[in-house]
């Protein structure tokens, strides 16, 4: 018996063991462990996102530029589908039937998740489908927007937004895919201010994921927050006129107002239309324009380096001035050119000899290599390299061989080559100013982009500081733009230097005879000046000009590139000039209304 006894114990002490375990587990998965829980919730509750619509963009006279525009995702729940007409949906949709089967092949999930079917439908297709959707069970519409401009202007500048890939979803946890991010331009720079936030809806569904009403009477839904309106630069009038001289060129415009960096106009062409970019056909009009050998999405104005010529003679001067190894009253001669120790630089024909006003008035290549000369082989200091690398200081303080820092994404730096690189090629003290004389000309490995030389003219306009060029005026909601972009940035030259510069621009525009940017001249105001001929190793040298106007108080700053245009005053002065007199006085005056015609008529294009 007491065998059996224990055997019994040893049974019953096994049963309560075991109960015990289960009553443990019960407990630990009922009150502590929550995944079945979670689980079981998610089987009857579906998270939709609510899409807030991005800010608007407005231009700097609170013209709207850039707003949304309705559309429609088709979505789709594949074990909510029943029995539909389908050759209707297909009609409806302007899809074949080969697309529709596809499309409900290759959804994901398909038991609980809502997925895309089709994307952006059109608010016609939507006004017609939503009169039938009963007749569609599984099939729902999700409201989105997509941006749609006032003006077919500003393309390059406003940038475009695109749909997320999985490389910027792991850079970002915000973005989960299918949903839509700026790219490029103030669309891409200010993408989580023009974004807003996401909102959610909760929603209870029954075990076959059909919709039964809010989740929990809508206590987790969420509202969109709608992005923030921002107020941009650029004059739209302006713009949208610089498009227009610009039409049958390549090449690029960038205007700034130096009182503050604003840029007033960003150009390059050829451009496209922003709203190429924008809906379902965004996909096959990028793949078309990428191929156009004409290169209509390379923004000219901020990634093309082009040698700056002549245009850059005044940096000189202001170096050589700060430097002390020339005054106002420097004279050079020139006899059609430059010529020492067998290097030579050639001229076109003026008066000689001149002084730094006059060298600058009629842009001459002798005064300018004698005074790059001086700066170089300069005997207050120890080689031609030491000199070199002060000059180079000094060029790069007025923000060329660096990105200026300005609000766009894909401003490249242009190059200012070390005293090293030519260390490497001619070897070490063993080069000097001739050497490398075709720098001081603006040529040889002085590599800059338009809007740099924009810059250059804002800061000459400045009298020796300039602010980071911007395309933000005003952020909704928000007190000030980025603070970097209200601060003055001053370059090592003197003041007073940079009025003998301006007297020289002055007349290069305004003066007589030898003047080369007499083209540029406006009634009622003094435009302050300089031509350059960009040489060009593919073809025609490259038509350059940058000015400012009025000359005591500037409102606008430019800088004009025309790809093959040659000299500085055959197509960059004129295009500058009228940009000038349009921001200024609003309409071009009738004494100068065949210079505009002009412009407007001739093709560079067609011979490219």
């Amino acid at each position: 018996m007491d065998r059996f006894a224990n055997r019994k114990n040893i049974v019953l002490l096994m049963i309560l063991a075991v109960s015990a375990g289960l009553v443990m587990r019960l407990f630990y998965l009922q009150v502590i462990d929550t995944s079945y829980k979670l689980s079981a919730e998610n089987n009857s509750k579906r998270i939709e996102i609510v899409y807030p619509a991005r800010g608007l963009i407005y231009d700097r006279n609170h013209e709207l530029l850039v707003y949304n525009q309705p559309v429609y995702d088709l979505m789709i729940a594949p074990f909510e589908l029943q029995e539909f007409d389908s050759t209707e949906l297909c009609e409806i949709l302007k899809i074949d039937m080969m697309r529709l089967r596809s499309g409900i092949r290759r959804v994901k999930n398909p038991q609980y998740r809502r997925e895309p079917f089709l994307k952006q439908i059109s608010a016609e297709t939507y006004a017609v489908l939503q009169e039938k959707m009963h007749k569609f069970p599984g099939f729902y519409v999700r409201s989105r927007t997509l941006r749609k401009y006032s003006r077919e202007i500003a393309a390059h500048l406003m940038g475009y937004v695109g749909e997320v890939d999985e490389k910027m979803i792991e850079s970002d946890g915000y973005y989960v895919m299918g949903d839509y991010i700026g790219v490029s331009g103030i669309e891409g720079y200010y993408e989580e201010l023009l974004r807003g936030e996401k909102g959610q809806e909760v929603l209870l569904v029954d075990v076959h994921g059909r919709v039964q009403g809010p989740f929990q009477g809508g206590r987790f839904d969420r509202n969109a927050v709608v992005g923030r309106d921002l107020v941009c630069t650029i004059d739209a009038e302006l713009q949208e006129y610089g498009e227009k001289l610009m039409k049958t060129y390549k090449g690029s415009i960038v205007a700034i107002e130096p009182s503050t960096g604003e840029i007033l106009s960003l150009i390059s062409t050829p451009t496209y239309e922003p709203s190429l970019l924008v809906g379902r056909p965004r996909t096959e009009n990028y793949i078309r324009l990428e191929k156009d050998t004409l290169e209509p999405l390379f923004n000219r104005a901020l990634m093309a380096n082009y040698p700056p010529g002549s245009t850059f003679k005044p940096v000189h001067a202001l170096i050589g001035l700060q430097e002390g190894v020339i005054s106002r009253n420097s004279s050079f001669s020139c006899v059609q050119g430059f010529y020492a120790r067998g290097v030579s630089v050639g001229c076109h024909f003026h008066e000689s000899p001149l002084n730094l006003v006059e060298g600058i008035q009629n842009s001459c290549n002798a005064y300018f290599c004698n005074v790059f000369r001086n700066i170089i082989d300069n005997p207050d200091y120890s080689n031609p390299a030491e000199a070199y690398n002060i000059w180079r200081d000094y060029v790069m303080s007025f923000g060329f061989g660096s990105t200026l820092k300005s609000d766009f994404i894909n401003e490249l730096t242009g190059f200012i080559a070390p005293s090293t690189y030519y260390d490497h090629y001619y070897g070490e003290n063993r080069w000097n100013a001739l050497t490398v004389i075709s720098l001081a000309i603006g040529q040889g490995e002085i590599l800059t982009t338009p809007l740099q030389m924009a810059n250059l003219a804002a800061t000459i306009a400045n009298k020796g500081y300039y602010y980071i060029p911007h395309t933000i005026k005003s952020i909704a909601g928000l007190d000030t733009i980025e603070n970097r972009f209200t601060e003055r940035i001053t370059v090592p030259v003197d003041t007073a230097n940079f009025s003998i510069v301006t007297e020289g621009m002055d007349l290069a525009v305004n003066g007589g005879a030898g003047s080369t940017a007499r083209i540029a001249q406006i009634p009622d105001v003094i435009v302050c000046g300089k031509t350059g001929t960009a040489q060009n190793p593919h073809g025609k040298d490259h038509s350059v000009f940058i000015a400012f106007a009025p000359k005591n108080e500037p409102d606008i700053a430019i800088a004009v590139y025309v790809e093959h245009g040659e000299w500085g005053a055959s197509y960059a002065a004129p295009i500058a000039s009228l940009m000038i007199e349009k921001y200024l006085n609003g309409s071009i005056d009738p004494g100068r209304k065949w210079l505009e015609a002009t412009m407007l008529s001739r093709n560079l294009l067609s011979e490219q």
